[in-house]
C-alpha cells in the first residue's frame, strides 16, 4: 500500500519576503534553515534555549507546550520555531533580534595588528619564503649543441634560484609548456608551490605576470569567517572581508552541528555551507580589487579542529565521542579545487595543524603570532569564543586545554543575551542610586546584552552587593529586583515604546558564573600542573572578538582571569587570521607552526582528575580562595 505524500505548504518570511515550499509537518526552524533564514538557536532545535522566537501572522500550526514564552508573548503570537510544525500556508515574521550584524566582525583592526604582532617578515622573524611564489625565469633557447628538453631546461633554471631537490609539474602545464617558452623566447614567470618537500610548478606565464602573486588567508571561526587578500610580492594586505558562518543555522556551536549532520546525513551540506562562505568572501575581495580568481594561487586556513574537518569533509564524529580524537591533525596541502574553493585551478589549500580535537589550528596560530614559544618568561594565551581555549608556556614548554565556557558570553543560556550587533548593550554600570548606565553598539535602542555587557553586568551586580559571592540575588528591597516567570530577576532596562524590558535572571547569572568558572578552572589546571603562580606570568594575551571589548578590571573582579597588574594583559585580536597570513609568507613559519602543534601537551579536562575541583572552587565570585584575587578581596569581603 502506497503512503500518501505529505501536503505541500508555502511559508513566507517577513520582512524579507522570502517564500519556500515544504512538506506539512516540517518545523519552522527547519523551514527557515532550508530558506536560508537565520534564526538564533543555541540548543540546535532541542527546545530548551528559547532563542528561536518568531511571530506567526497567519496559518495553521501545531506547537508543543513550552514554559519559555511569557503570557504576553503568547498573546502576541510568538512561537518557538523549533517546537512549531507547519500545517498550512503561513506567514511568519522574524524579529529584528535575530539579525546578524556583519559590520560588527572586526577585520580592519586585525589587518593592522598583523604588521605589529604577527611575525613581521620584514623584520626577519621568519625568512620571507612564501608557500606559493613567482620567479622570473630566463633560459637560453635550445640549439643544435644544447638538446635539453624544455621541461628539464625549466627545472635547471628554477634550481639556479631556489633549493628544490624534488620537483613536479602537472600534465596541463606540460602540454602547453613548449608553446609558451617559444612564444616568450624562454623568459617566463613561473608560479611554484611548496607541498612538503616537493616543489610544484603551478603555472607558467609571460614574464610580465611575475608581480601578480596573490593569496588569501582565512580564519574559519565557528561563528564568523574572515578572509584577507594578500599580495605576496610586497607583504601587503590588499583587502579584508568577513561574514557569519552559514552553518550557524544548524547550531551555534560545532558539537550541535556534528550532531545535526549525523542525525540528518548532512555532512555534505555542512561542507557546502562553509565552502560557499569562503568562496563568497574570495569572490567579493576579487571583484572589489578587480582581480581575476585565477591570479589567486593559494589559500591558508586556520580554525578549530571541527571547522577544518567540515571544510575538507573529513569525518568529525569522533571529535565529540570518547576518546575525542580528530581524523587529521596535520593536513598536507591539497588542490583548493578538491575542496571546492574557487581560485586558480591548480592553486593550493593549506590548513594549519591542530593539537587535539578541542585545541585547533587557531590556537596554534595564536601561539605562533604572539611568539610565546620564543620567550624566556611564562605567557598565558586565552581565546574566549564559542569555547574557551587556553595555552600556557615559554620557549621550553607549552601546555594547552579547552573548556566549553564561552557560549554564555555569546548569549547562550541568557534570556536577553545576544551577539555583538546593533542595539546590544556592550558596557554597563550600576550607579550608587541603583540606576543603570549603559552603552549600546551603534548608540541605538537596546535590544539585548552582548558578551562584554554581560561581563560588566555580572561584575557590577557583585561589587554593588546586588548578588552575593555565590551569585545569588540579595533580597534587600531593591525595586529593580522582582519575581518573574523564571524566578528572581533584576531589571537593567525599563520597557518603552521603542524597546522591550531587559532583565537578567537568576538562571542567567548561574550560567555566566559557570562559564567564567570553566575558563578560570582551565587556567588553574594548566598553572597547577606546571607549578606556575600568577606572579610568574609575564603576559596574558587575550585573543578573539570578545577580547577586543573586554574590561580587564571586570574580568578579574568576577574571577575569569588571574589577578595580575593590568599592564600585563594584552589584547591581540584575531591571531587565527594573523597566523594564517604569517604562514602564507614563510615556509619557515609553517614548519614552526607544525613544531608548536607537535610540542604542545594537551590536557583533556573532561578526564582530568583536578578539573572538577577547580571548576567548583571557581564557581564563586571571584573564587572560594580570595588569596588568589588580592585586588578584589576587599570588595568581596564587603559583599
Amino acid at each position: 500500500m502506497k503512503q500518501s505524500k505529505a501536503k505541500k505548504c508555502t511559508v513566507r518570511f517577513e520582512p524579507s519576503g522570502l517564500k519556500i515550499e515544504i512538506p506539512s509537518g516540517t518545523t519552522l526552524l527547519d523551514t527557515a534553515r532550508k530558506a536560508g533564514i537565520y534564526l538564533t538557536s543555541i540548543c540546535g532545535g532541542d527546545g530548551y534555549c528559547g532563542k528561536c522566537k518568531v511571530t506567526i501572522d497567519d496559518g495553521q500550526f501545531q506547537a508543543r507546550p513550552t514554559t519559555l514564552l511569557t503570557p504576553e508573548e503568547i498573546r502576541e503570537n510568538f512561537a518557538l520555531a523549533c517546537q512549531t510544525k507547519v500545517l498550512s500556508d503561513m506567514t511568519v515574521t522574524v524579529p529584528k533580534f535575530h539579525a546578524l550584524q556583519v559590520s560588527q566582525i572586526l577585520v580592519d583592526a586585525d589587518a593592522h595588528r598583523f604588521s605589529e604582532l604577527a611575525g613581521d617578515i620584514r623584520e626577519g622573524v621568519f625568512e620571507f619564503d612564501p608557500l606559493v611564489r613567482k620567479l622570473l625565469v630566463e633560459m637560453s633557447p635550445p640549439t643544435v649543441q644544447d638538446h635539453t628538453a624544455d621541461h628539464e631546461r625549466l627545472y635547471v633554471a628554477i634550481r639556479r634560484q631556489i633549493e628544490a631537490p624534488i620537483m613536479q609539474t602537472g600534465f596541463r602545464i606540460l602540454q602547453g609548456l613548449s608553446k609558451i617558452l617559444t612564444k616568450t623566447n624562454y623568459k617566463v614567470a613561473v608560479t611554484i608551490g611548496r607541498r612538503g618537500g616537493t616543489t610544484e610548478v603551478i603555472e607558467v606565464e609571460p614574464a610580465g605576470r611575475v608581480k601578480t602573486n596573490l593569496a588569501v588567508a582565512v580564519d574559519l571561526g565557528t561563528t564568523t569567517v574572515v578572509a584577507h587578500l594578500i599580495d605576496l610580492t610586497n607583504v601587503t594586505t590588499l583587502d579584508t572581508e568577513a561574514t557569519y558562518n552559514s552553518q550557524i543555522n544548524f547550531g551555534e556551536d560545532y558539537i550541535r552541528r556534528i550532531i545535526y549532520a549525523e542525525e540528518n546525513n548532512a555532512f555534505d551540506e555542512m561542507q557546502n555551507r562553509i565552502v560557499s562562505d569562503v568562496n563568497n568572501l574570495i569572490v567579493t575581495l576579487a571583484e572589489r580589487q578587480k582581480i581575476d580568481l585565477q591570479d589567486i594561487t593559494a589559500v591558508v586556513c586556520a580554525g578549530n579542529t571541527a571547522m577544518i574537518h567540515f571544510l575538507l569533509n573529513l569525518d568529525p564524529t569522533r571529535i565529540r565521542k570518547e576518546p575525542y580524537i580528530a581524523s587529521v591533525g596535520f593536513m598536507p596541502p591539497i588542490r583548493a579545487a578538491e575542496a571546492g574553493i574557487q581560485i586558480n585551478k591548480r592553486g593550493l589549500l593549506y590548513c594549519l595543524p591542530s593539537v587535539a580535537a578541542y585545541v585547533g589550528s587557531d590556537i596554534v596560530a595564536g601561539v605562533l603570532t604572539t611568539r610565546i614559544y620564543t620567550q624566556k618568561g611564562i605567557s598565558l594565551f586565552v581565546d574566549i569564543g564559542t569555547n574557551g581555549e587556553v595555552a600556557l608556556g615559554n620557549r621550553d614548554w607549552l601546555v594547552c586545554a579547552s573548556s566549553s565556557a564561552g557560549p554564555a558570553f555569546e548569549g547562550s543560556g541568557v534570556r536577553h543575551g545576544m551577539r555583538a550587533g546593533a542595539g546590544a548593550i556592550e558596557k554597563l554600570t550600576v550607579l550608587p542610586d541603583r540606576s543603570i548606565e549603559y552603552k549600546t553598539i551603534g548608540d541605538t535602542h537596546p535590544a539585548g546584552i552582548c558578551g562584554s555587557g554581560l561581563l560588566d553586568t555580572l561584575a557590577e551586580l557583585f561589587v554593588n552587593g546586588i548578588i552575593d559571592r555565590t551569585g545569588r540575588f540579595r533580597t534587600n528591597g531593591d525595586q529593580r529586583l522582582t519575581e518573574g516567570d523564571e524566578g528572581l530577576q533584576f531589571q537593567l532596562v525599563r520597557a518603552s515604546n521603542e524597546h522591550h524590558e531587559i532583565v537578567i535572571t537568576q538562571a542567567d547569572i548561574n550560567n555566566l558564573v559557570r562559564s567564567k568558572a570553566g575558563v578560570f578552572a582551565a587556567i588553574r589546571v594548566l598553572m597547577n600542573s606546571t607549578q606556575t603562580k600568577p606572579k610568574d606570568l609575564d603576559v596574558i594575551y587575550i585573543a578573539g572578538g570578545f577580547g577586543n571589548f573586554l574590561n580587564v578590571r571586570q574580568a578579574v573582579t568576577i574571577g575569569m582571569l588571574p589577578d595580575v597588574p593590568p599592564e600585563k594583559i594584552r589584547f591581540v585580536g584575531n591571531t587565527s587570521i594573523a597566523g594564517a597570513k604569517t604562514v602564507l609568507l614563510s615556509r619557515e613559519a609553517l614548519e614552526t607552526a607544525e613544531k608548536i602543534a607537535d610540542s604542545m601537551t594537551y590536557f583533556d579536562l573532561m578526564n582530568h582528575p583536578g578539573y572538577m575541583d577547580e571548576f567548583i572552587r571557581a564557581g564563586f565570585l571571584p573564587h572560594t580562595d580570595l588569596s588568589l584575587f588580592p585586588s578584589v578581596k576587599l570588595a568581596a569581603e564587603k559583599v
